[in-house]
C-alpha cells in the first residue's frame, strides 16, 4: 500500500482522502435529540414541513416547535457549528453539520450559546426559544430544518418548490422518535 500511496499524484490523494473522509461521514450515527427541552408532539404540527403557501419562503421546509421564550434550545445530534449569528428571515440562527453530512438549522433564537467552530455532542444546550427574524411579534418557537449535503434525487416531486425537496429531510420522523423514547 505504501508504494501504491506513494505514487499517486497530490491530486489523487485529495480525492482519496475525500472519498473517505465523504464515507466516514455517512457511517457516524445520528443519536437524534429533541431540540427544544421539555417538548412534546403537541408543540409541533405533524403536518407543517413542506407546507406551501408559507410566508416569504413560499414552503415551510422545517417543523416549528413552540415554547416559552428562553427555553433551552439543545443540538438535536453531534456535530460542528459551521455558523452562528443572524441571517434574514431566520433571525439568530445556528447551523451544525452533523453525522450523514446532514446540516440541521436553528432559527428564531432569542440567544446563542454555541459559537461557530464549536463542537457540540447531542442534547447539549446551543441556544433559546425567542422569536427573532420574521418570527417577531409571533408566538416564540424554534423553527426547525434539516438540509442535506448530498442530493437526494429521489425525493424531487411536484409539491411547489417540489425540485428542492433533494436538500431537505422531513425532520417529523426522528422528532416523533425522540418523543417516544422520552
Amino acid at each position: 500500500m505504501k508504494n501504491y500511496w506513494s505514487s499517486l499524484s497530490r491530486k489523487k490523494k485529495f480525492l482519496w482522502v475525500s472519498v473517505v473522509v465523504i464515507f466516514i461521514g455517512f457511517l457516524l450515527p445520528e443519536n437524534f435529540e429533541l431540540p427544544v427541552k421539555g417538548a412534546t408532539d403537541n408543540d409541533y404540527n405533524q403536518e407543517s414541513f413542506w407546507y406551501y403557501p408559507w410566508g416569504k419562503s413560499g414552503t415551510h421546509k422545517g417543523v416549528d416547535i413552540f415554547a416559552k421564550e428562553g427555553t433551552n434550545v439543545l443540538s438535536a445530534t453531534g456535530g460542528i457549528v459551521i455558523y452562528s449569528g443572524t441571517m434574514g428571515i431566520g433571525g439568530n440562527v445556528i447551523l451544525v453539520l452533523g453525522p450523514k453530512w446532514r446540516v440541521h438549522y436553528y432559527a428564531h433564537l432569542q440567544t446563542q450559546i454555541a459559537e461557530t467552530f464549536d463542537f457540540v455532542s447531542s442534547g447539549e444546550t446551543i441556544g433559546t426559544v425567542g422569536t427573532s427574524g420574521n418570527a417577531a411579534g409571533k408566538s416564540p418557537h424554534l423553527h426547525y430544518s434539516i438540509a442535506t449535503l448530498i442530493p437526494y434525487f429521489w425525493q424531487i416531486d411536484g409539491d411547489h418548490q417540489g425540485w428542492k425537496k433533494m436538500f431537505y429531510i422531513d425532520p417529523t420522523n426522528s422528532l416523533n422518535s425522540s418523543v417516544a423514547g422520552n
